[in-house]
């Protein structure tokens, strides 16, 4: 063999080693994460899990349903999950409260197959107890569950690396008949705080880091444009999408997404698209998010660049090429 023969077989082995060593260091640094979420009723929260599962960098040690019909949402979770070829995370099932929204998506969420779910509060716990300051919970629906694992186990629960939450109205409210308005709104009761007010409390005195994604920098649009190009692949994700958003739209009589909690599940993977600010905040018994004086309690992104956002979340949206099973669907 020549030595330019050699050098070509150095170099190739070298190139398959390095090749090799990236792909371990990248599982190595793969963040564990696990999703709390009231998946079903504003599409929002669709947007959040599918960003999660195109993103290499999370480990999704699970998926937690949160609030109302929970069984219904895991059921809805289960068929996204083998829809994108992802039936290996687990899915959990939150505490079920009184139901006070309308489940648009439950057409699709029904026509999925039925399994056996664990217990929420349990699994988070359980999880947090081998992984201590490890995992980010992404919290994206009412908080009923952060409280009853703040109820449970509070210390294990102050072991979590971080919760990154889509909640809160800092200096901003919604915004009037879904488009920005030169002069925004006062803060409102948000949403998901509003629901369960006690669990929020305890939450944002629970020790835990707190990443808090308000409405201030979270109500960015998902407009026709944008809808367009989910047209232009078919993908898992994307047919589902399409799908989903048009359940949406014919349950709320809307037409625009707003990316709430997709902006809570960028911020995991990319905190520069949501720069935090430490602030004092305290909840009220109404569900109002209060800045105030005293020590910082929780880091508030209070502005985001939606051109940066969508730079950063369409291509992850469109480019996702897991595939599903031909066994999604209830027969």
């Amino acid at each position: 063999m020549s030595i330019n023969n050699h050098s070509k077989t150095w170099i190739a082995c070298f190139a398959a080693w390095l090749f090799v060593a990236s792909c371990l260091s990248a599982f190595a640094q793969q963040q564990k994460v696990i999703i709390d979420t009231d998946i079903g009723d504003d599409i929002d929260d669709v947007f959040a899990v599918g960003l999660a599962l195109s993103s290499p960098e999370l480990k999704i040690l699970g998926v937690s349903s949160a609030w109302g019909d929970t069984e219904l949402r895991s059921q809805m979770l289960d068929r996204l999950l083998c829809e994108t070829g992802r039936s290996d995370i687990p899915v959990t099932t939150g505490v079920k409260t009184p139901r006070k929204s309308i489940f648009t998506q439950d057409v699709w969420a029904k026509a999925g197959v039925t399994h056996a779910h664990g217990d929420a509060v349990d699994f988070l716990l359980d999880q947090v107890r081998k992984n201590p300051g490890e995992i980010t919970l992404i919290a994206i629906g009412p908080l009923s569950n952060i409280g009853a694992e703040i109820d449970r186990d509070p210390e294990t629960f102050k072991k979590l690396k971080r919760v990154v939450l889509m909640g809160g109205s800092i200096r901003r409210g919604y915004d009037e008949f879904g488009t920005l308005s030169l002069i925004p709104r006062p803060p409102d009761a948000e949403y998901n705080i509003a629901m369960d007010p006690a669990a929020a409390q305890k939450l944002v005195w629970s020790g835990a880091p707190i990443y808090m994604m308000p409405l201030d920098s979270t109500q960015l649009k998902f407009d026709e444009v944008k809808r367009a190009m989910l047209t232009t692949v078919s993908t898992p994700l994307t047919d589902s999408l399409q799908v989903l958003i048009a359940e949406w739209q014919r349950g709320t009589h809307q037409t625009t997404p707003t990316m709430f909690d997709a902006v809570a599940a960028a911020y995991a993977l990319k905190p520069e698209l949501c720069p935090a600010t430490p602030l004092h905040i305290d909840v009220d018994d109404k569900g109002f998010t209060r800045e105030g004086a005293g020590p910082a309690n929780v880091n508030v992104c209070l502005s985001s660049d939606s051109d940066q956002f969508f730079q950063f979340f369409m291509p992850r949206l469109l480019e996702q090429k897991l595939s599903g099973t031909s066994s999604c669907i209830a027969k």
